[in-house]
């Protein structure tokens, strides 16, 4: 609702959710650190997965996907930060 997507005003936007809206602050933090929660748990699904063998037959193929939905999401957390 406060958020402003245009090229020009993108940045004033940002900064008046931080500064001017009631909980702003926290709402955008909140956002930053799930963010960086949701990878450790993606994470922590591999490495379980690894641990109990899932990557083995008949579930390969299950894997494979996985793998190619985490680069995914990385390349994506990547662009995030640096485009803007």
């Amino acid at each position: 609702m406060y958020y402003t997507p245009h090229i020009d005003m993108a940045g004033a936007s940002i900064e008046h959710i931080l500064r001017d809206v009631y909980l702003g602050w926290l709402l955008w933090s909140a956002h930053a650190n799930g963010a960086s929660m949701f990878f450790i748990a993606v994470y922590l699904h591999m490495f379980r997965s690894i641990a109990v063998c899932s990557t083995s037959s008949p579930r390969e193929m299950v894997w494979c996907i996985g793998v190619i939905i985490v680069l995914l999401m990385i390349a994506t957390a990547f662009l995030g930060y640096v485009l803007p």
